[in-house]
């Protein structure tokens, strides 16, 4: 799978939005801590659950995120912090969500908050509790790239349902020591293509793909559509007008 908003991407998203000095913007940005073994658990964790309920919840606007469900980190796993009825879950990833071969696979840092809709919940979720469930397992990459195969092997886990989508529009998000919290977004998830088939990354186009790792073995591939505003109503970089 990849969440990861790399510098390729973030650059052709900006130059798509018009956002000033957008040529300017890789300076600085390529010096990425290392990250070569996962830190202690601890670190991956929120102390607040209140606060992760509502990094979670940010990731769509309130309509939405306040009728969905939503789950928070704990040391073994995913739990249900608040019941949803609409069919949507919240969640804050953490950075093994990743393309195994990021270099900021194990960033302690890293927060994702995202907002599955019904099908990405069935389909895409399932990806997320998996790797999480490995990664608590203490399974090394290698292990858990094996694990994730032999699953899929045996349709353990699912493919992506035709409509999964999910919302990344939390301005409090961490994504990556040289992203940030990038753009407010949206990610539609299809089973394994190529950027022709969406026109991603084309001259014009406001769909990008990010290139620069190897996918995971899941069967998914994530395409990234920039939108203008945060989940609050605030104006992203580059808005011009509100919705």
């Amino acid at each position: 799978m990849n969440r990861t908003i790399t510098k390729t991407a973030m650059l052709a998203a900006c130059l798509l939005l018009g956002v000033p000095g957008a040529s300017h913007l890789a300076h600085g940005q390529d010096a990425t801590a290392s990250y070569a073994t996962m830190a202690p658990l601890e670190q991956y964790l929120m102390a607040d659950r209140n606060a992760e309920i509502a990094l979670a919840k940010s990731a769509a606007p309130a309509a939405i995120s306040n009728e969905a469900k939503v789950l928070v980190l704990g040391k073994h796993g995913y739990e249900t912090a608040i019941e949803g009825k609409n069919g949507f879950t919240c969640v804050v990833e953490r950075s093994w969500m990743n393309p195994f071969d990021n270099p900021e696979f194990w960033n302690p840092k890293m927060r994702g908050p995202v907002c599955y809709n019904p099908p990405a919940t069935r389909s895409i979720l399932p990806y997320t509790l998996n790797r999480t469930k490995l990664v608590l397992a203490g399974d090394s990459k290698a292990q858990m790239k094996e694990s994730i195969e032999a699953a899929l092997e045996k349709k353990q886990l699912p493919t992506p349902e035709p409509g999964a989508m999910s919302y990344m529009l939390s301005k409090d998000g961490y994504l990556g020591d040289s992203v940030k919290h990038w753009h407010p977004h949206l990610m539609f998830h299809i089973s394994t293509t190529d950027a022709a088939s969406w026109g991603a990354n084309q001259p014009g186009s406001p769909v990008v793909l990010n290139t620069d790792f190897s996918p995971g073995p899941e069967p998914e591939t994530v395409f990234l559509v920039p939108v203008g505003y945060w989940s609050d109503g605030t104006p992203g970089p580059g808005a011009t007008h509100q919705h």
